[in-house]
C-alpha cells in the first residue's frame, strides 16, 4: 500500500505504513470505576502490541467508558484504539466524543454498530442507531479530511478561528464468514470507500474460508487500499468451541477443531496451540497486514501467544 502522508501519526498507523506486520489486542474496561484493573491488564500488554482496542460497553454490558479507559491505558504506556458504537449515542454525542478523545491524545478510533442491548444487562434500554457503522466511518472521515461535522459546519469555534479537526486513524470491523459469502467482500469495499483506513476481522477458525475471502479481497485490489488485521481468539475449552460453532452468528468453526479440543488432554493448552498455528499461517497470506488477538478477559495470555507465534519483539518505527 502506497501512503505518502500520515493521517494521524499513531504508532499503529506508522507500523502499518512502514510495511511491518502489526499486532493489536484488546483491553476490556472494568464493570466498575476500578482503575487498578486497567493498570493490571495494561501491564500484561505493554510491549506486546502496537495498539490495544478499548471496547465500548462490549456485549451491551455497562463498563467504564472507552475514552476514559483509553486515557488511563495511555498513562500505562499503551496506545489505545477506542471503540465507538452506534448503539448508544446519536451523531451529536458521537462527534463530541471524537473531539474529546482527540483532545485527550487518542489517535485511533474503531467504528462499530454495537451488540444489541437485549443481550446485555439493560435489555429494556432504548438503543439509538442514529447511524450505521459505515455512515459512522464516513462521518469521521469528513471530520478529519474535510474538517466539517456531519451537518456540514466547519470544525472551528468561529468564522475567524482556525480549523482544528481531529487527525485520526479510522478503523472498522469485517466479518469474512457471513452469508451471502460474496457480500462480505462487498461490505468491506463499502467501508473502505466510506473512509476506513484499517479493519479488524471477526475471529477466524475456518482458515479455508478465510483464504477464499482473501482471494476475493485481492481480486478486487482491496488489500492495497485498506489494512486488514486478521482476528484470532484462543479457544479455552471444548464448551467454548461448541458455543462458538453453534451460537455465534456469522462464525464458522470447522469440525476438525472441535475434534482436536475434544481429544486434547488439556483443552486450554490445545486452544492456545491452535491460535499460534493460525497466527503463523495468517502471516503468510498475501494481503494480511497484521493480527488482532482477542483473548476475551485473558490479557495475561497474549504475550505468550505472540512470542510463540514469532510476533515479538515488536518493531521500532520512526
Amino acid at each position: 500500500m502506497s501512503v505518502t502522508t500520515l493521517k494521524s501519526g499513531s504508532m499503529l498507523e506508522r507500523v502499518l505504513v512502514s510495511g511491518k506486520f502489526a499486532v493489536t489486542s484488546e483491553l476490556g474496561p472494568p464493570k466498575s470505576a476500578d482503575v487498578e484493573t486497567i493498570k493490571e491488564k495494561a501491564a500484561c500488554l505493554k510491549g506486546v502490541c502496537d495498539a490495544v482496542n478499548i471496547t465500548d460497553n462490549q456485549t451491551a454490558i455497562v463498563r467504564m467508558s472507552s475514552i476514559a479507559a483509553g486515557v488511563l491505558a495511555m498513562r500505562e504506556g499503551l496506545e489505545p484504539v477506542i471503540q465507538i458504537t452506534c448503539r448508544d449515542r446519536n451523531r451529536l454525542a458521537i462527534q463530541a466524543d471524537v473531539l474529546g478523545a482527540y483532545a485527550l491524545g487518542i489517535r485511533n478510533i474503531l467504528c462499530l454498530s454495537g451488540d444489541h442491548q437485549r443481550f446485555g444487562n439493560h435489555p429494556t434500554s432504548k438503543n439509538v442507531f442514529d447511524m450505521d457503522s459505515i455512515q459512522l466511518v464516513n462521518v469521521l472521515k469528513r471530520m478529519r479530511d474535510d474538517k466539517v461535522f456531519a451537518c456540514g459546519d466547519e470544525i472551528r469555534n468561529s468564522k475567524k478561528a482556525p480549523l482544528v479537526a481531529p487527525e485520526i486513524f479510522i478503523g472498522a470491523a469485517a466479518n469474512p464468514f457471513g452469508d451471502p459469502f460474496p457480500f462480505c467482500v462487498t461490505r468491506l469495499g463499502k467501508k473502505m470507500r466510506a473512509g476506513a483506513d484499517f479493519v479488524q476481522t471477526q475471529c477466524i477458525y475456518d482458515m479455508d474460508r478465510f483464504r477464499r475471502w482473501m482471494e476475493m479481497v485481492r481480486d478486487r485490489g482491496l488489500h492495497e487500499q485498506i489494512y486488514i488485521l486478521a482476528g484470532v481468539t484462543p479457544l479455552k475449552s471444548l464448551r467454548m468451541a461448541e458455543h462458538m460453532r453453534d451460537n455465534v452468528a456469522g462464525l464458522s468453526v470447522p469440525d476438525h477443531l472441535i475434534e482436536r479440543m475434544k481429544s486434547a488432554a488439556d483443552p486450554k493448552e490445545e486452544g492456545e496451540k491452535i491460535a499460534v498455528e493460525q497466527m503463523q499461517e495468517l502471516r503468510d497470506i498475501p494481503g494480511v497486514a497484521g493480527i488482532h488477538i482477542m483473548a476475551i478477559e485473558a490479557e495475561k495470555s497474549v504475550a505468550g501467544l505472540a512470542e510463540k507465534a514469532g510476533l515479538l519483539p515488536r518493531p521500532i518505527v520512526d
